[in-house]
């Protein structure tokens, strides 16, 4: 299962991939738009330009002699340098056509050869030639797809003999739209990356660093280590999370508080019958059964020696200890020989862990015992008391 800082990150990387997914379409279908509506505006414009330097290059009018196009006395068909210059100007295709063929031209064919002799759409034809309009618009030429402009040629009485072309290639405007989404891709790429790096850093200190420290003090409450309460910083859930777990603390503190109040009284009421570790309780009626550990050490067959708290008498005890108690914690570490926790000893010997520990520091104390911290992974140190 996925932790929550990855679902949080593939949702959060997810939005933004759709969104610049969608951007990006958008933006590709608006400078389509813009593209075609620009060529369409070149085209006007490079008409004019070359109509102009037609004029100025060869005065005198258009003209058909002897089946060819002429414009004053040079003679166009074939003229390869006219087109050529005039292609090199304006970065268009250019054609001289005669009626609706072509007699001097930059487009080339299927097998890299000028189109000479090829013609001219129905459709421009009919707007050219017949209608005496210039044509705007998108065009087949040659099998391919342009943004062209075409305008009468006329005579000097008036007649129309032929057309002049300027044609910006359809696949030259996609190849340079295509460019310019490549170019906002690969930007966006890098745009989300950052984003993502800064959402990460704010995630994880914010979100995932908080919510690392309430579990670690889950886990301290249910170890029995918790002593103080946490302080995280976060979102507003963040802090209202951490604001019931502290309250919670409080509550398990109160609660462990009387718990322990209640378990002095009771070790304070325990009495000893003669030299029989049987125990009873002093307003009670049932007997309390010592571990059978300890009824074992107290027979004649026991090779333990006697417990060094011999020499101690009941007056000699702090407030709230009772000898037959701490006689039977110290028969039971001599008998183990191993380090322990006071949450063994309290497990073994039937009674809390906190009365347990009372004893324990009283026999550190008089040096009977000794106390290191053991470290684990998880939670707070557990404190081990070694026999001596």
């Amino acid at each position: 299962m996925r932790s929550l800082k990855q679902q949080i990150l593939i949702l959060l990387l997810g939005s933004l991939v759709l969104l610049a997914a969608c951007f990006i379409t958008i933006l590709g279908w608006y400078m389509k738009d813009k593209a075609e509506a620009a060529a369409f505006i070149k085209a006007q414009t490079d008409l004019a330009t070359c109509e102009e330097i037609i004029e100025k290059t060869y005065p005198g009018s258009w003209a058909v002699k002897n089946g060819e196009l002429y414009k004053g006395s040079e003679k166009i068909n074939l003229n390869n340098n006219l087109v050529d210059h005039l292609s090199s100007l304006t970065g268009d295709t250019v054609t001289i056509f005669l009626g609706d063929t072509r007699v001097a031209t930059t487009v080339r064919g299927s097998n890299d050869e000028r189109a000479i002799g090829t013609k001219v759409s129905a459709s421009v034809a009919q707007t050219v030639l017949q209608d005496g309009q210039n044509f705007v618009g998108k065009a087949n030429v040659i099998g391919q797809w342009y943004e062209t402009g075409y305008m009468p040629l006329r005579a000097e009485n008036g007649l129309i003999v032929g057309m002049f072309y300027v044609g910006i290639s359809h696949s030259y405007d996609q190849k340079t739209i295509n460019g310019s989404l490549i170019t906002f891709a690969v930007l966006g790429f890098f745009l989300t990356l950052f984003v993502s790096l800064i959402a990460w850093f704010f995630l994880q200190k914010f979100v995932i660093n908080p919510l690392h420290n309430i579990t670690l003090g889950t886990r301290d409450v249910a170890t029995g280590h918790l002593t103080e309460k946490i302080k995280v910083s976060g979102a507003k859930e963040i802090e209202e999370l951490e604001e019931a777990f502290n309250q919670m603390v409080e509550k398990i503190q109160s609660l462990t508080d009387d718990l322990n109040r209640r378990t002095d009284d009771f070790d304070n009421n325990l009495v000893v019958k003669d030299d029989n570790p049987e125990v009873i309780l002093e307003k009670g009626e049932e007997f309390y059964e010592p571990p059978s550990f300890l009824t074992d050490l107290s027979g004649p067959t026991s090779t333990m020696s006697q417990p060094p708290t011999d020499s101690l008498g009941e007056e000699d005890l702090p407030k709230g200890l009772n000898q037959a108690t701490l006689d039977h914690i110290v028969q039971f570490i001599q008998t183990t020989q191993r380090p322990l926790s006071a949450e063994e000893v309290a497990e073994s010997v039937k009674l809390t862990r906190v009365t347990v520990r009372r004893y324990l520091e009283y026999l550190e104390q008089q040096g009977l015992v000794k106390s290191e911290q053991k470290y684990g992974r998880v939670g707070r140190p557990v404190k081990l008391f070694i026999p001596i």
